[in-house]
């Protein structure tokens, strides 16, 4: 039987600054990749540094840099949950996903593709908005259970 209990539950809170997309991949390699396979680590790692980018420069661009921006991380036994909390405006990310997929961009081109690194690294991807006025961008990966988890 499949157990979706969490095992382990990280949390960090983070000013809307670029300069610490550093201390987030720090936290996240020290606390969470020892759990999960080298490869699913990588994946994590690379859609959690798009979605935490993607909250500073455009959820929170017309916003003060003290505004927080909250990182959960949570293992289960056989898939890991990332949520990235913002204060911005809500967006649909259906309509932007589909919007970037008809925009192809130019392989030279920065920006604009964020989501679509995202979407094809993980398993899930959802967008709430909460009562409270913040966005959560939620993103779940799967992998082979490890015995230490």
């Amino acid at each position: 039987m499949i157990s979706e209990h969490t095992k382990h539950k990280f949390h960090l809170q983070v000013d809307t600054k670029l300069g610490h997309l550093k201390d987030v991949l720090s936290w996240f390699e020290r606390l969470i990749s020892p759990y999960l396979p080298q490869k699913t680590g990588w994946q994590c790692e690379v859609a959690l540094a798009e979605a935490f980018t993607n909250a500073v420069r455009h959820a929170h661009h017309d916003l003060p840099a003290s505004t927080p921006i909250d990182l959960e991380v949570e293992l289960f036994p056989n898939f890991l949950e990332i949520r990235v909390w913002d204060s911005g405006k809500p967006f649909d990310l259906k309509a932007q996903l589909l919007a970037n997929e008809k925009n192809v961009t130019s392989i030279e081109k920065e920006g604009g593709r964020g989501l679509q690194f995202i979407k094809k690294l993980t398993d899930e991807l959802q967008y709430l908005t909460s009562p409270d006025y913040r966005n959560c961008l939620v993103i779940r990966k799967k992998y082979a259970s490890l015995n230490s988890i």
